[in-house]
This record gives structure tokens, sequence and C-alpha cells, in this order.
């Protein structure tokens, strides 16, 4: 019953966060847009503080949007507030996180092979890293660092690449990424809970007051905002990235990591130029040839053809070893209700039907999950020649 009931909590609280995430980089991305969009207003409307505006149409209407310098003439009866749209995607996140590798610690979130650690010791490793990656980017951008953007992207860039380097080698590959994304994820809200959002209430409580707006607290948020754009898509590739192992489960998982995040950001950097009219089309071209890159990088390495033939019944003895405890029409590993993925490895038809994604999964060293089940190398090489051969 306990394991039926976490299904249900992760399905709620994962559904629930893709929702949220969605209406926050929708958000996101659309004001971005807006504010490169803008452009020099008329005369009149200049008049009025207005900084810049932008027609569009969308929907069967056309919309007429302008942007104050600082404050309006007089301040509308109703001003929407763009937060919960973070908060509840942080909070939804981070219950998915409590769920799944919290709760889950010896199935998800450790790996005995790479350190020994008790489910509160791997927790309080998982809190201090995001604790401290947070503290370390405000360290950053309150510091005078953030007036020179190439060298705090190039410190911040080398402390997430450090982060995952790390991770990786204290918890499961999965887990590793999936801590970066959560990393990630707690710079952006912190950047709307401790920075936007405080700026935007002084900026109303000048106005409100009759006072003289301070434009540098709302420039310190754009500039908040700017970072959170350009973390969305490493964000995104992260939440992906779970359901390919070639990622996480290379040898190399935190260099693939740091390289397809950089490229990620990159490739944003051309829409936002191209939001502001400044087209460069040479951006997508490098990005492109920069993935097919990382693609040849992660190629898999060439399995010896030559080595002994595996005999299917020595197969169907590891995967009864190391696979069926969740892999089987009644799971006996604890916290499994039913085969993953609904794939059962119990018998010598159901693994040749199921081979590439073996040789996928084993090869990655993304199965067995955490390695729980202590399969050896020598297992391993075993399963990889027996679904090559089978395979070519």
């Amino acid at each position: 019953m306990e394991a039926y009931l976490v299904d249900w909590l992760n399905l709620f609280f994962r559904w629930f966060h893709v929702i949220a995430g969605v209406a926050w980089i929708g958000a996101s991305f659309y004001f971005v847009w807006l504010d490169l969009s803008l452009r020099e207003p008329p005369q009149w409307k200049k008049e009025k503080g207005i900084k810049g505006d932008l027609w569009a149409i969308h929907g069967g209407g056309i919309y007429e949007v302008a942007k104050y310098e600082l404050e309006p003439e007089a301040m509308p009866k109703k001003l929407h507030w763009f937060k919960w749209e973070a908060y509840t995607t942080w909070l939804t996140g981070f219950a998915l996180l409590c769920v799944m590798y919290y709760w889950g610690a010896d199935q998800y979130l450790i790996d005995p092979s790479k350190m020994e650690l008790t489910q509160l010791q791997a927790i309080g490793i998982s809190l201090g890293f995001l604790v401290g990656g947070f503290v370390f980017y405000e360290a950053l951008i309150k510091s005078p660092l953030q007036k020179f953007p190439k060298v705090f992207g190039a410190l911040l860039f080398a402390g997430l690449t450090f982060a995952a380097y790390a991770l990786g080698e204290i918890f499961s590959d999965r887990a590793a990424y999936l801590h970066v994304g959560a990393l990630i994820g707690s710079i952006m809200a912190g950047n709307v809970f401790f920075g936007i959002m405080p700026a935007q209430r002084e900026l109303v409580r000048a106005i409100e007051a009759g006072e003289k707006p301070d434009a540098r607290p709302a420039q310190f948020a754009k500039l908040r905002s700017t970072h959170n754009n350009y973390f969305t898509l490493p964000l995104l590739f992260i939440m992906i990235s779970n359901h390919y192992p070639m990622t996480y489960g290379h040898e190399h998982a935190w260099l693939i990591l740091a390289l397809i995040s950089f490229n990620a950001a990159f490739v944003r950097h051309y829409f936002n130029l191209k939001h502001q009219g400044n087209h460069k089309p040479w951006i997508l071209v490098v990005g492109l040839v920069f993935l097919f890159a990382i693609i040849g990088f992660m190629l898999p390495k060439p399995v010896n053809t030559d080595a002994a033939v595996v005999s299917d019944a020595a197969i169907v003895t590891i995967s009864e070893q190391r696979c069926a405890s969740c892999h089987a029409a009644k799971p006996t590993q604890p916290g499994f209700t039913s085969a993953p993925a609904g794939i059962a490895l119990e018998s010598i038809d159901e693994l040749n039907a199921n081979k590439p994604r073996i040789l996928q999964a084993v090869k990655t060293n993304y199965m067995p999950l955490a390695n729980m089940t202590k399969m050896t190398d020598d297992e391993r090489a075993q399963m990889i020649r027996w679904a090559q051969s089978l395979s070519n």
C-alpha cells in the first residue's frame, strides 16, 4: 500500500510541477521577449513616462503594450504580480525531490558503489549542496563581479560544473543530474523571491507614497530576470535527460551536462539578440556544429565481438539475480508495485524482446538502478556482449 501511495504522490507532484513550470517559463520567455522587442514610442507616449511600446496580434485580437520607465501617471486599481508561477514550481519540485529521492533514497539517491551513505547522510548532503549553491550564486551576484558579465558568467558556469562533478562522485548518476537541476531551479526561484519581488514591492511603495522611485533596484531585478532566462534551456534539458541514460550514465556525465548546458544557453542568446532586431544566424550554426561534436564525443565504445559467446541460460541467471526483482510481473523489490515501464525480464523471450533497451541501460550503467542489486563488472560485460551480438 505504501508503494502505491508513493506512486500517486510522485505522479501528482510531477504533474503539478510540469504545469507550474510551463506557466513560469512561458511568462519568463514572454516578458524577456517583450522587453527586448519594445521600440521607441511616439513623443506623446514619452511625455506620459512610457519607455517603449509594442503592437501585437494574437487569438483574433490586436494588443497595444507599453512599458513605463518607472512610474505611470496613476496607479491602476488592480496590478497583476507574476510570482506564484515561480513559487509553485519550486515548491512542487522540492516536494517531488522529497517523495522520490529522499523517501526512496536507497533506490534513487544512494549509489553504494560510489559512496556508502545512510539515508540521513545522503539527504543532508543533498540539502547542503542546494543551500551552498544558492549562497554561492547570491555572493556572486551581490559582488562587484555582476558588473562584468563575462567574468560573472565564467565563474557561475565553473561553479555549476564543479557541482555536477562532485554530485556525480557522491550520488547515483540520475540523482546527480537531478540535483544540478534542483540547484538551478532554486537559484531561479530565489531570484524571484529574494530579488525581483522586493524590488517590485519597493517600486510600488515609492509610487504610492508619492516618492521618486529609485531605478537601481529595478535594474538589479532585471539582471536577475535575465539570468533566469538563460537558465531555462539547461534546466529543461536536465528535466528530460531523466529519460536518456546515455547522458547521465556516460563515464564523463558531468562534462556532458556542462557542454550541453553551455550550448543551450548559447542558443538562447541568439533568440535574445533576435528579439532586439539583431539577427545573427551564425550563432545557431555554431550551436548545431557544437551539438554534433557532443554527439560524436558521446558515441559508445565498440564492443569486443571476439570475446566468448554468452549463453541464453547465463543471461537469464544474471537477470534473475540482478534485474527481475524489479522487472517482474510481481516485483519483490520494496517500493515497486509493477515492473518499471511495464518491462518484465523474467524469461529469455522477454529479454530478447527488450535487447536494445537492455544494451542501452546496462552499457550506460543506468541499470540496475543505483546498482542496488550489486551487478558485477563481469556480469555487466556479459550482458553487453550478449545484447550487442543479438543487435548486430
